[in-house]
């Protein structure tokens, strides 16, 4: 490949392309010699081109170029944000949420507009992303239909695949596993279901939602996850009720929603402080 224009690249156009390259493809392995090929460049002109585009992506605070050595090394981006970015993020979030035309009557807030803007759940994602990068994850799995945007950008920044559980079987899942799960905050029974061929058999998996009241659809992911024989190693979830007593206590939220008075129109949303 490396033939014709790739071959006059000048180092500035070298690492704008690498570091575009690992940016489309987060969490993905390249070789020294896929780039080496692929530009027509010596492996230690491509190593120090490597060196720049890590300043590079440093410096604009939106992840790492991480190079792993040995005979299946090679480089990869770790997508993410600066913790100056991030608390700069998650604080005008919460101004946006705050605002009183939000309130929805049983103590929750409009959020449509939030997880399904495109540019707010891609960061959502990231931010998720960076708690779970060391986890070994081999799906993420959210229930429709809120969670998806979110769930899907996680599952961009960790380059694994999305698994969507349902309330009711489609026809077009094959044949299901269906489980009755007790809410937690209303203590209703609701009904969840996943394909048989969605999920391979001793995974691990993450679970990421919108919002968590008290966490009764994480437990019924739990459960559900059981029957596959797979193992949840995390939660995450944009928002979180903070009066609710949970029934899932290991889990990462970005904000807390303390309170929603309706009749004084106050929304008291903050960032959490995660350990």
């Amino acid at each position: 490949m490396g033939s014709g224009i790739l071959d006059r690249l000048q180092r500035k156009e070298r690492v704008a392309a690498i570091i575009k390259i690992l940016s489309d493809n987060p969490n993905k392995v390249f070789s020294l010699g896929y780039f080496s090929e692929f530009f027509g460049s010596a492996r230690s002109t491509l190593s120090e081109d490597i060196v720049l585009a890590k300043k590079v992506v440093e410096y604009l605070g939106c992840g790492k170029i991480e190079t792993i050595s040995g005979a299946a090394g090679g480089v990869k981006y770790i997508p993410g944000l600066s913790d100056i970015n991030k608390d700069a993020f998650l604080k005008e979030l919460c101004v946006t949420l705050s605002s009183p035309d939000r309130i929805i009557k049983g103590g929750y807030i409009y959020m449509n507009d939030i997880v399904f803007s495109p540019e707010i759940s891609s960061k959502v994602g990231l931010i998720l992303a960076s708690y779970f990068i060391e986890k070994n994850v081999d799906y993420v799995i959210t229930v429709e239909t809120k969670g998806i945007p979110i769930a899907l950008m996680t599952a961009r920044a960790l380059n694994k695949p999305l698994v969507i559980a349902r309330r009711e079987v489609g026809v077009t899942e094959g044949s299901s596993v269906s489980i009755n799960y007790v809410t937690g905050s209303s203590k209703k029974i609701q009904r969840m279901s996943l394909g048989k061929r969605a999920i391979t058999k001793g995974s691990r998996c993450i679970f990421i939602d919108d919002f968590m009241k008290a966490g009764g659809t994480a437990n019924g992911i739990i459960e559900l996850l059981k029957e596959f024989e797979c193992e949840l190693v995390g939660i995450g979830v944009l928002v979180e009720g903070a009066s609710d007593k949970k029934l899932v206590s290991d889990y990462i939220s970005l904000l807390t929603l303390e309170t929603v008075d309706e009749e004084n129109g106050i929304i008291k949303i903050y960032p959490t402080k995660n350990d």
